[in-house]
């Protein structure tokens, strides 16, 4: 089995280790732009070596793990190029837009839509896990229109990454990481920022900053450039989930300011209904 990775980063390179795992006799290649990210890859054997999208003619699967732009920009070319036995899954945060691309070309159902729900806030391929998908979901959207030959393939592959599988409709796929996945990354990049606005001595932040402080802005460290196509990507449900933010954030100010501390509290004791909701997903 030839597979190749195209993006070379946190999830690329975890797939590359866990694939490599499962398929020891597997050649893996890399396709990614920033040459420093095939060099690391290659010492630290998540992949055998370099590859171009000229070499996808050859190969029997490809991961695509870059910028969801990107991804949708580069979809058609992959399809064109891979072979008829291949199969192609991307790992992207929405999942509309790839959908579109893909929906007319005449290999369609050699693609999967994929996203698994697994991560950190390091990026590069030095940040690769071989564990990291192990018990996490891996969410395959309008997954019936892809062969079912390939489609059984990727369900065993996944499954025995530890991943357990959801399946959703593209749109509600793409509506609900709005609100539990891309809400947050504004939130900690948000509080990122204020605080390096208000807080203009830095030894402050790195002394007086709490566990609290730092896992709340842990999110605020990942990629900018990935995050930033995510938002753009996704725009009209995460402007409808903001709107919503927001208006909590004045209603908190507001109780705040008139001194309502029993409603402040009320609120505060409603909300922490999430640690039954996390704690019962986590024992599943």
């Amino acid at each position: 089995m030839k597979i190749a990775i195209i993006g070379i980063g946190l999830i690329g390179g975890s797939f590359a280790k866990a694939l490599r795992h499962q398929f020891p006799e597997a050649k893996i290649l890399g396709i990614d732009s920033n040459p420093s990210h095939l060099e690391t890859a290659v010492a630290e054997q998540l992949i055998d070596e370099g590859a171009a999208l000229e070499d996808l003619s050859a190969v029997d699967r490809v991961v695509l793990s870059i910028p969801v732009k990107s991804s949708v920009s580069l979809i058609t070319e992959i399809l064109d190029r891979i072979p008829s036995r291949a199969l192609v899954w991307d790992v992207g945060s929405t999942k509309s837009s790839i959908c579109r691309a893909v929906s007319q070309h005449p290999k369609r159902d050699q693609f999967l839509a994929a996203h698994p729900i697994a991560g950190t806030e390091n990026s590069g391929p030095q940040a690769a896990q071989i564990d990291l998908f192990s018990g996490k979901p891996q969410i395959l959207c309008e997954a019936k229109k892809t062969r079912p030959e390939l489609l059984d393939w990727a369900k065993t592959t996944f499954r025995q990454m530890g991943m357990y599988l959801r399946f959703m409709d593209p749109e509600e796929h793409d509506k609900h990481m709005a609100y539990v996945s891309h809400l947050s990354h504004i939130s900690s990049f948000m509080l990122g920022k204020t605080v390096l606005e208000q807080e203009e001595d830095e030894q402050n932040i790195f002394d007086l900053a709490g566990s609290g402080f730092e896992s709340t802005v842990r999110l605020a460290k990942s990629s900018p450039d990935m995050w930033c196509s995510i938002f753009e990507d996704n725009q009209s449900h995460i402007l409808h989930i903001l709107n919503a933010y927001i208006a909590n954030l004045e209603h908190f100010r507001d109780l705040l300011q008139s001194q309502n501390y029993i409603d402040l509290h009320n609120q505060m004791k409603h909300t922490n209904q999430l640690k039954t909701i996390l704690n019962g997903i986590k024992t599943k």
